[in-house]
């Protein structure tokens, strides 16, 4: 009875998305229904290289969201098929003392970055970038406060403390807890300039991240460009250095497809430690070694952009001699679906 009444009124009330404040003093009915949202991405892939390919369930994420008071939401989100594993990613709820002003409790993405803060079916490109997936990618449990100013000068303020344990170590006591900061300045509704800063401690050595990034945006056009600094305390490691820049134009189509999107991405890493020390040597290692990427494809979408999009691109990687590529980080041919319910 509960999932008819929630299809019947779904198209009637707005996207709750990440938790939204009701316009309203007094919820009626159709107010206290869940809205179920969901992401499917499935693709296939061929490295030139090696002459190897595979299919996969890149996600099946499941969330429920909704409200329990006009000024207090929730949302919690489950992804069944995270490459093949099983992983809860946000669990919160979210209130609204006043206009503008939030505050938020629970798991959740961390606040930093444009690009590592995209949920899949927002994404350009069928893979994520280096920022958004090596370098600058959390989630975590904590506590945010979040201002949106509309007027004058529009900009959006974020900030939170967090565990810095993950997901699933959230018992684990802490003297230091981890923050993170995100400003994005809206100077007009066509540019985005994000500043944010981070700071985290997954073992014994501190490491604090800042990001710039800008974008501008139009009916046809989505330019965008990222740098991320990352800098590890003691000197433990040598300072990580990533970029992120693409460019996306919409082409209209009349029939079949809604719109082919061309695109093209450059993104860059430097050496790069995610923190954790060596079990033997006591001293921080190298994950993921320096590279560069070219990425180009293009994306046929059936409905309007993040519904039902087709996406081709072909990824070019560029190591140097002493690089040892991961065994998903090679030239790659990458053939993906995405809907969004």
């Amino acid at each position: 009875m509960l999932l008819l009444a929630t299809m019947a009124f779904g198209q009637a009330k707005e996207d709750a998305g990440d938790g939204k404040k009701l316009d309203k003093q007094t919820m009626e009915f159709k107010d206290y229904l869940p809205e179920i949202h969901g992401t499917i991405r499935g693709k296939y892939e061929y490295q030139t290289e090696t002459s190897e390919s595979r299919f996969e369930v890149r996600n099946a994420r499941f969330s429920v969201s909704g409200n329990v008071h006009p000024i207090v939401a929730y949302k919690a989100e489950i992804d069944l098929s995270d490459e093949g594993s099983i992983k809860m990613l946000d669990a919160y709820a979210r209130v609204f003392p006043v206009k503008d002003l939030n505050f938020t409790i629970g798991q959740m993405r961390v606040p930093f970055t444009i690009d590592a803060h995209r949920s899949p079916h927002q994404q350009y490109f069928a893979n994520r970038s280096f920022i958004a997936k090596q370098v600058g990618n959390v989630r975590d449990v904590g506590f945010t406060a979040g201002y949106t100013n509309k007027g004058g000068f529009p900009f959006i303020l974020e900030g939170g403390l967090f565990n810095g344990s993950g997901l699933t170590n959230q018992k684990e006591w802490h003297k230091t807890l981890n923050y993170s900061i995100k400003a994005q300045l809206l100077p007009n509704k066509n540019w985005n300039l994000t500043l944010s800063t981070q700071m985290i401690k997954p073992e014994n050595v501190r490491i604090n991240m800042y990001d710039a990034g800008v974008y501008y945006q139009n009916d046809r056009f989505h330019i965008e460009a990222e740098y991320l600094y990352k800098m590890y305390g003691h000197e433990a490691f040598k300072d990580v250095h990533a970029v992120n820049s693409f460019i996306n134009y919409d082409l209209p189509l009349k029939k079949v497809f809604n719109k082919i999107s061309f695109l093209a991405r450059y993104d860059m890493m430097t050496d790069h430690s995610d923190g954790k020390m060596d079990e033997t040597t006591k001293a921080l290692i190298i994950n993921d070694y320096a590279r560069h990427r070219v990425t180009g494809g293009i994306t046929l979408s059936l409905s309007k952009a993040f519904i039902a999009d087709l996406r081709l691109n072909f990824e070019k990687y560029f190591y140097k001699n002493s690089g040892v590529p991961k065994e998903s980080e090679r030239d790659k041919i990458v053939i993906e679906f995405m809907t969004r319910f």
